[in-house]
């Protein structure tokens, strides 16, 4: 009976080394669909519509700039710089048609912007739930403090100069003044305060716009470390050209240069 015993034992062991030893055929996964949008979801296609959305802005910023330097051609030069605006295009296209396509895409691509930047923070958020016992350095801090609170700072400015200077609803001329008549009242000595706003907003859409030219950079594999030292200053330089010529024509007018 032992003997029976230990033969079955001697059987069963065989089996199951041969179950332990059989070779294993990788179990295939179904084929999975491609959802639409799927670059879109990833971090590459995120990053990827920051980068295409910023040079959108930067493009308007830069026009923007050099068509409010008109002012100081004068009163004529600047309405005929707005007007010109207005009337693109026609008669191809009726009256505005095209300024009001240009603002539709510069809005979509803030919007678009937003997104972007706000599911990146999330995912980073996530994938990091617990935080570091070391301390962030004060650079990296900084960065993040200002495209955060600097890009509501600069939404809410837009807001608020797009009821001033294009609407006419908070200024003191109203909507059916001339451009340049607007903007002169708009930062009248007496609305110190308006100016002080926008150079806050301009300052801060200049420090958010160099963070976000060098993470560009970044994001375009162009940053590395023989190249940080021609690239930095670069994001620097055009940040800073762009703040200079946005403050000057209101420090102009709130000062009496340009009246």
């Amino acid at each position: 009976m032992i003997a029976g015993y230990l033969a079955f034992e001697d059987v069963t062991a065989t089996i199951e080394r041969g179950a332990a030893t059989a070779p294993v055929t990788a179990r295939k996964n179904p084929p999975t669909s491609r959802r639409p949008g799927g670059f879109l979801r990833s971090s590459s296609g995120k990053k990827a519509v920051m980068a295409v959305t910023g040079a959108v802005m930067v493009l308007f910023l830069v026009l923007h700039m050099l068509g409010n330097l008109k002012i100081f051609l004068g009163r004529d030069s600047f309405n005929e710089y707005a007007h010109a605006l207005r009337t693109l295009l026609e008669p191809i296209a009726p009256y505005r048609t095209v300024l009001t396509i240009l603002e539709v895409g510069l809005v979509v691509s803030v919007v678009l912007h937003m997104w972007a930047a706000i599911s990146l923070a999330r995912r980073a958020h996530q994938a990091r739930p617990v935080k570091y016992v070391a301390k962030k350095s004060q650079a990296n801090g900084y960065a993040t403090h200002i495209m955060r609170f600097g890009g509501l700072t600069i939404l809410l400015f837009l807001v608020w100069h797009l009821l001033d200077l294009t609407f006419g609803v908070v200024n003191p001329k109203g909507f059916d003044s001339a451009p340049a008549d607007r903007m002169i009242a708009g930062f009248d000595p007496s609305r110190w305060w308006v100016t002080l706003i926008y150079v806050v907003a301009v300052v801060m859409v200049g420090l958010h716009l160099r963070h976000g030219i060098w993470s560009a950079f970044q994001t375009l594999g162009w940053a590395n470390r023989t190249r940080n030292k021609a690239l930095r200053p670069v994001a620097g330089l055009v940040s800073a050209v762009l703040v200079i010529g946005f403050l000057a024509p209101p420090l102009a007018i709130t000062f009496g240069v340009v009246k």
